[in-house]
């Protein structure tokens, strides 16, 4: 008797102000089989944000012990913050049979494919480096010197992706609804 699949692991990755958060609120939204991996980060919660929600919000030291702990998928440092995927949660929601939706930067994604190598990789891309620097400028979340950091991180990461081997899929995130359909198609064709 063949023993039902597990879920899978979909890693959306992109640089700041790609457009991947609006994305996954939409993909969540019209996927009840699909779960999101709601990450751990030592920075301010934003305007909006919700401890539990969009992330857990924790001070240094609390990330410091789960993380000895091997308490993490994933975690970087970015920009001077802590993030970490919780790998209990994850695995726990693959044994269940859900597809989980996991947001990360590039590194984040490097480190999840050396221990869950059969995750979907799906890299997002701006489609200008204009582009990016003008939605960042709309997000108004970030301070010029923040906006800099962010474009010269993008541009490494745009550079290192061209390398397929780090990403099944890249996608140019040109607009939005169409960005959004052929998501939904790859999550559709990947989950079998």
């Amino acid at each position: 008797m063949l023993s039902k699949p597990k879920g899978r692991l979909f890693v959306i990755s992109a640089s700041s102000g790609t457009g991947k958060t609006t994305l996954a609120r939409e993909l969540l939204k019209g996927d009840k089989n699909l779960v999101p991996s709601i990450s751990y980060t030592t920075r301010a919660p934003r305007a909006n944000e919700v401890n539990g929600e969009d992330y857990y919000f924790v001070s240094k030291g609390e990330f410091s012990s789960i993380r000895k702990k091997k308490g993490f998928l994933e975690w970087a440092n970015v920009f001077g913050n802590y993030y970490g995927t919780p790998r209990k949660e994850v695995e726990e929601h693959l044994r269940r049979r859900r597809n989980v939706l996991l947001l990360i930067d590039v590194q984040g994604a490097k480190q999840v494919k050396k221990v869950r190598p059969d995750s979907v990789f799906i890299f997002l891309a701006p489609p200008s480096k204009e582009e990016l620097r003008r939605r960042l400028e709309k997000r108004g979340t970030e301070s010029k010197k923040e906006i800099q950091k962010r474009l010269k991180v993008a541009t490494r990461e745009l550079d290192e992706l061209n390398d397929l081997s780090l990403c099944d899929y890249r996608i140019v995130n040109r607009e939005i609804g169409a960005c959004y359909r052929v998501l939904k198609a790859i999550i559709g064709a990947e989950r079998g």
